[in-house]
């Protein structure tokens, strides 16, 4: 499966949809990123004074490349319109801001997948090479 087949295979759209590209993905992990435009939403009310991206949007970006990315990677053609990927568990810890228009690079390596459910080793650097959050995150395929 091709990286923009991936993608558009994503049950989310814009303004949800926090996937970017796709640098690598094989059975083990994936790496993708993402740019946080100045312009979303969420940066109007999180802070006015200094926006800064909530933990649950990077968690969320976490899990959109790391989880379910990976996810239909391995489900390859048993994929349908009729199968979802569900958040069941995260534990993340937030290291460093991200910020209005900062690029992000996720991480993600397959703890196991095995009786419908994915769990996964997550982390997010910035272009600086730092990691900002990393944690665990679970999914079922529904």
């Amino acid at each position: 499966m091709k990286f923009q087949e991936i993608i558009s295979k994503l049950p989310y759209s814009k303004p949800f949809l926090f996937v970017d590209e796709i640098i690598h993905i094989d059975e083990k992990g994936v790496e993708g990123t993402f740019t946080f435009d100045e312009n979303l939403e969420f940066y109007k009310g999180h802070f006015r004074e200094f926006p800064i991206t909530p933990g649950v949007i990077l968690t969320e970006t976490m899990a959109q490349i790391g989880l379910v990315c990976l996810g239909l990677f391995l489900l390859n053609d048993t994929f349908s319109k009729n199968t979802s990927i569900a958040l069941t568990s995260t534990e993340i810890d937030f290291l460093k801001g991200v910020y209005p228009n900062e690029k992000v690079t996720v991480f993600s390596e397959k703890i196991y997948f095995r009786f419908g459910k994915l769990k996964c080793k997550v982390w997010m650097k910035n272009t600086k090479g730092e990691v900002v959050c990393s944690g665990t995150i679970a999914g079922m395929i529904v």
